[in-house]
């Protein structure tokens, strides 16, 4: 399985980034896929994951009712939309993709994702 993540950037405070995270691999696959972020000297923090079917989404509480993950229907291919950022959100995002998904079932711990992608930057200025 391959990830490809983009969107980073650099934004001010109250901006708004869309990142976006495709995954290839066996034609077919269904795939849990979530978003993770990391900071230097910290562990990675989970921000976000969706569902194969796309009806379960669960948020971190530190960037919920901010942030909005959404994923094309039917398709390994993810979405973050992050609005009212915040300096605190400065970070590497990475996307994390769990395989052989269950329609509904959704995980929040990074030990459950199998496959990582590079990261994008985001950098949040105040």
């Amino acid at each position: 399985v391959q990830l490809q993540a983009s969107g980073g950037g650099l934004v001010q405070a109250g901006g708004s980034l869309q990142l976006s995270c495709a995954a290839s691999g066996r034609a077919g696959s269904r795939y849990n896929m979530a978003w993770f972020r990391q900071t230097p000297g910290k562990e990675r923090e989970y921000v976000s994951t969706i569902s194969w079917s796309g009806s379960r989404t669960d948020y971190a509480d530190s960037v919920k009712g901010r942030f909005t993950i959404s994923r094309e229907k039917g398709k390994n291919k993810i979405y973050l939309q992050m609005n009212s950022l915040k300096p605190e959100d400065t970070a590497a995002y990475y996307c994390a993709v769990r395989t052989n998904a269950i329609s509904t079932s959704i995980y929040t711990s990074s030990g459950d994702y199998y496959y990582w992608g590079q990261g994008t930057q985001v950098t949040v200025s105040s």
